[in-house]
């Protein structure tokens, strides 16, 4: 990001009337809200144990037809222990992923420095993972980690075909497959799928509850009795079984239930959008048509540009398209995540924006 606009363009964004993406800002009202209906009698958990973390922890179990999970306080910490439980079960170090997987790009090498696991990297970089990147795996590989959708690449999906064959390809061959489902939610209604169906394609599954949900923090890792067992030890070795985290799973729960089954609602969303973002002529949305409510925005022009164009469209007309710009290649480009915030734009509004970004960029 170029320094001498981005904060510019984060005020001016912040100070719009109304902002494209997500549900609302990260304030204390998350919190507040979440706990209005929540008894302050309620007993706390206490290092992973209770009612209040238990009973979510079945919902969830239940919810993505696994028999058991658990509670972590981040889904680094949940992904890193389902690996090393799978790698330490083959007596291999070595585990598959994307080369844009979060593992790869954005935890410090510390599944090395923490594990000794070493990446086997499939596919490039600019598209997912397919079924022959997986039958040209090593034969050592412990496990395969697959990201549903592929964030980095614009939230793409492979067909849901393709994720059975991968399935079955790595059961015959005693390859574990461990689903990355940060945002698996949003998936739903494009699959037209339950978390179930998908998720039995999968031996161990992460989810995020700070993203589509919009809830403070938190992850589940769920799997079978003796997989979820052995990641609460892990658990506890890494320091995360705080003494309490019922901020974090009453928020998560609460968000759940209000959330959970408006996704379809934001994929619409976000479809809508990236139609008026396409009609510029400099821009293109990956994947031109979202396949969740997620999609990257690509614009064949400079950073400092782009910020320019945003500043003067949220200045303009009152919305904020986006509160940052980062450099790809020779263009630029942001990410686009629709929630609750879209209901709030007057429609004419959104269409007048989007046409006053394509005269500040040409």
């Amino acid at each position: 990001m170029y320094q001498h606009n981005a904060n510019s363009l984060a005020t001016v964004f912040q100070q719009a009337d109304y902002k494209l993406g997500g549900h609302g800002p990260r304030n204390m009202d998350i919190l507040k809200q979440a706990f209005e209906a929540v008894d302050g009698e309620t007993d706390a958990d206490m290092y992973g144990q209770g009612k209040v973390i238990g009973d979510f922890e079945r919902k969830m179990a239940d919810y993505l037809g696994k028999p058991s999970a658990v509670f972590f306080p981040s889904g680094t910490m949940a992904q890193q222990i389902a690996l090393r439980i799978w790698c330490d079960r083959k007596a291999s170090k070595r585990v598959a992923y994307h080369p844009l997987s979060h593992l790869e790009i954005h935890e410090q090498r510390g599944l090395h420095e923490l594990h000794d696991i070493e990446p086997v990297l499939l596919a490039e970089a600019d598209r997912l993972i397919r079924l022959d990147d997986v039958t040209s795996m090593p034969e050592d590989v412990a496990c395969l980690l697959l990201e549903l959708p592929q964030r980095e690449i614009g939230g793409q999906l492979p067909a849901f075909e393709e994720l059975e064959a991968i399935s079955a390809y790595c059961r015959a061959r005693g390859i574990k497959l461990q689903l990355d489902g940060a945002r698996l939610f949003e998936v739903l209604p494009y699959y037209q799928k339950t978390a179930a169906e998908i998720c039995a394609l999968f031996d161990s599954v992460y989810v995020s509850f700070y993203k589509g949900i919009g809830g403070i923090a938190g992850a589940i890792l769920a799997g079978a009795s003796d997989f979820t067992e052995e990641s609460a030890v892990w658990k506890r070795r890494h320091g995360g079984d705080l003494i309490s985290l019922y901020p974090y799973i009453v928020t998560a729960d609460y968000y759940f239930d209000r959330r959970v089954g408006r996704m379809a609602h934001y994929w619409s969303g976000a479809e809508k959008v990236a139609r008026l973002f396409n009609a510029s002529r400099h821009v293109v949305t990956v994947p031109e048509v979202p396949v969740t409510n997620m999609f990257h925005v690509h614009i064949a022009l400079p950073p400092e540009q782009v910020e320019e164009a945003l500043v003067k469209v949220a200045q303009a007309s009152g919305v904020g398209l986006s509160s940052y710009v980062k450099p790809r290649g020779d263009g630029s480009c942001f990410e686009i995540s629709i929630g609750d915030r879209l209901d709030a734009i007057p429609e004419e509004k959104l269409k007048l924006a989007l046409k006053q970004l394509d005269e500040a960029l040409g």
